[in-house]
């Protein structure tokens, strides 16, 4: 009987021991994340004010410049000349029915491009007969700049969006099915194999092996055709001499000399573009979180 008891007295001391240590455990662990998270917080501001800093630094420059270099104004405005007419812009809708007509153009462009870029990328992928017939018309085509194809567009098409849109297409196809090539001859073929073994052909290769496993070059494919559409639509709105549209918003400053007009638009332009690549960065979070 004492001996049970002394056997049962030291487990207890001994349980109690052990939940002692992982209590000191915990509390280290408590201690240690603390400084993570205080860590993860100053690096957050740290990227934050390097993101910042150099744009700030630019705009000291360009006040400094302008006001006290005697810079003349059409070579460069002052920043309040140029906040002055991109607040009357925004105001008066300007901004944002131009704005409306280079977001249709664009995003339309890249549309038609996905869907003939997608589908042709991985027929020459998988068909070396196809590749070699066709690679060397598409190198061509991306050769040939895209100021020198509008106006044939539009002596086909006529005046209007239409031509642009199939310019912003234009642009954007070569990028996207050079990488969507690159995405589907790079996938491990031991892997397809396995796939095989298991039954897999036809779409459900395509579906659950090929497509995941090349996504990462599809999805930089779309990153990169997506910001090049605005190219593709202010290429057109130049060259096709329209009322609408950024790119006929910045012909017209440039033909009237208003360069604030000019710089205003620009700034919309950066801001239209880093929403374009804003969302397709939360496209590819939710590739990842899908896949």
């Amino acid at each position: 009987m004492s001996v049970t008891t002394s056997n049962s007295r030291y487990a207890l001391s001994r349980t109690r021991q052990y939940a002692a240590e992982l209590d000191l455990n915990s509390e280290h662990r408590r201690d240690r994340s603390a400084p993570a998270s205080i860590v993860k917080a100053k690096r957050q501001i740290l990227s934050l004010l390097l993101a910042t800093a150099p744009g700030l630094l630019l705009l000291a420059i360009w006040y400094s410049g302008t006001t006290f270099g005697h810079i003349n104004a059409l070579l460069l405005p002052t920043p309040t000349d140029v906040f002055t007419a991109l607040s009357s812009g925004i105001g008066s809708g300007m901004y944002l029915s131009n704005t409306f007509v280079t977001v249709q153009e664009s995003v339309g462009g890249f549309l038609l491009a996905v869907i003939i870029a997608l589908p042709l990328g991985y027929a020459l992928a998988k068909s070396r007969l196809l590749a070699t017939a066709i690679q060397p018309y598409l190198s061509a085509g991306q050769a040939i700049p895209a100021i020198v194809i509008a106006p044939v567009l539009i002596i086909w098409l006529g005046y209007g969006q239409m031509p642009t849109l199939f310019l912003c297409m234009l642009v954007v196809l070569f990028p996207m099915v050079i990488n969507t090539v690159l995405g589907i001859e790079t996938i491990d073929h031991t892997l397809v194999d396995a796939a095989r073994v298991e039954g897999a052909s036809g779409w459900s290769m395509l579906a659950h092996i090929e497509f995941p496993l090349a996504l990462p070059a599809i999805l930089a494919a779309i990153r990169t055709g997506f910001t090049l559409s605005i190219t593709g639509a202010l290429v057109g709105e130049f060259v096709s001499g329209g009322d609408q549209g950024l790119g006929s918003l910045a012909m017209v400053g440039l033909h009237q000399y208003n360069t604030p007009l000019l710089f205003a638009t620009l700034i919309v332009l950066a801001v239209l573009a880093t929403i374009y690549y804003s969302s397709t960065w939360l496209l590819v979070k939710w590739a990842q979180a899908a896949y």
